[in-house]
């Protein structure tokens, strides 16, 4: 039996992919401005969590209400939970600019300034980045 898509859900899935389509082209347009880099951070193992909280909040905030805020993936090790990774896409050198003066990344950093032990900004060079839309 074949499967039937009422016109609404079908209206939707069209403009879904039509912002895709859009979304795709229009990153790839901006690559070569973007601003790419990895924090690399160690974490005071007593303030764990807490450091934790903090830095979910910062990340869901800024990708949510800055424009320029492409992804902010964290991560951290399995084997040793205080060495967190973050990875950061911004659209430009502005965005990045703008993103270091909102209130959240002002709160962030000064919530965590005891929680970190060390911090390790690497600037990176995009060679592939995929990913698929969150559904």
């Amino acid at each position: 039996m074949k499967p039937v898509i009422s016109k609404p859900r079908h209206a939707i899935m069209v403009m879904i992919l039509v912002l895709t389509l859009f979304s795709l082209s229009n990153a790839a347009a901006q690559d070569k401005n973007q601003v790419v880099r990895i924090a690399k951070l160690q974490i005071d193992p007593a303030q764990l969590e807490n450091y934790k909280t903090a830095l979910k909040e910062h990340a869901e905030t800024a990708v949510r209400v800055e424009p320029g805020v492409i992804t902010l993936y964290a991560v951290a090790e399995k084997n040793n939970p205080t060495h967190i990774t973050v990875f950061e896409i911004y659209a430009n050198a502005e965005a990045y600019q703008a993103h270091l003066q909102t209130a959240h990344f002002k709160k962030y950093k000064s919530t965590t300034k005891d929680m970190v032990k060390s911090l390790e900004l690497v600037d990176v060079e995009p060679i592939a980045l995929e990913t698929k839309m969150k559904q």
